[in-house]
């Protein structure tokens, strides 16, 4: 046996795992309600225009997307170094799913400058970081 004593985990990481994975359990809520038309019928406007003419490939980036980032953070959670790639596909199910958001916002819908960073820019950016957070956490604390 080595000498060597494990790192003891800053309180933050868990701090971020648990916020990443709630983040992402939301969005899977969300994926998931959206197959139901009478809720969806109760959105705004302006969510039911991404919702409806979303097609297949972005509809794939948003289950991409979020219930890869669940798995990323829980894998994040327990230190597994695939925890990396699982995020870093979670965020490239966001891109893909954002690129319809995008199209959508920048048409003649009007939409909130809230409704375009909480739509189109705060997933993004949380995506983003909770990857290279996950580099981070990885290399700091093992996996």
């Amino acid at each position: 046996m080595g000498n060597e004593s494990p790192v003891k985990l800053h309180w933050s990481f868990w701090f971020v795992c648990i916020i990443g994975l709630v983040w992402n359990a939301g969005g899977a809520v969300n994926y998931l309600m959206q197959t139901n038309m009478e809720f969806v019928s109760s959105m705004p406007a302006t969510h039911q225009a991404i919702i409806a003419g979303r097609p297949i490939w972005a509809t794939g980036g948003f289950a991409i997307g979020v219930f890869g980032g669940v798995l990323g953070c829980i894998f994040l959670l327990l230190r597994w170094r695939s925890s990396i790639n699982i995020l870093l596909i979670s965020l490239i199910g966001i891109i893909v799913t954002m690129v319809h958001t995008i199209d959508v916002v920048v048409s003649e819908i009007e939409f909130s400058i809230l409704e375009v960073i909480v739509m189109g820019i705060l997933p993004l950016v949380v995506a983003l970081a909770l990857m290279l957070y996950a580099r981070y956490a990885i290399a700091k604390y093992g996996g």
